[in-house]
């Protein structure tokens, strides 16, 4: 199990990419949880194999149809996410 947190920025609130991200983390099988940030950024939090990570990042770099990502940060963590399941916060 890997986990990684993604930082999204561009117009990426506003435009249902929390909700968008939520249901394709579930459709992969991924663990964890997305919020807006105060900063206008979107973050990330996943867990799950390096199959469903790579299908996940490149979502994130084009994002839903409203969206427009301009950049996409990600960082590998020491720790699983602790969820039961892919939540909004």
């Amino acid at each position: 199990m890997i986990t990684r947190r993604y930082l999204v920025e561009g117009r990426v609130q506003g435009v249902f990419f929390r909700a968008s991200t939520q249901a394709e983390a579930v459709r992969l099988g991924l663990l964890g949880w997305v919020r807006n940030l105060p900063d206008g950024r979107v973050e990330v939090l996943a867990s799950g194999t390096a199959a469903a990570q790579q299908a996940l990042a490149t979502w994130l770099a084009i994002g839903p149809p409203l969206a427009k990502v301009l950049r996409l940060s990600t960082v590998e963590e020491a720790t699983v996410a602790q969820a039961e399941c892919f939540e909004i916060r």
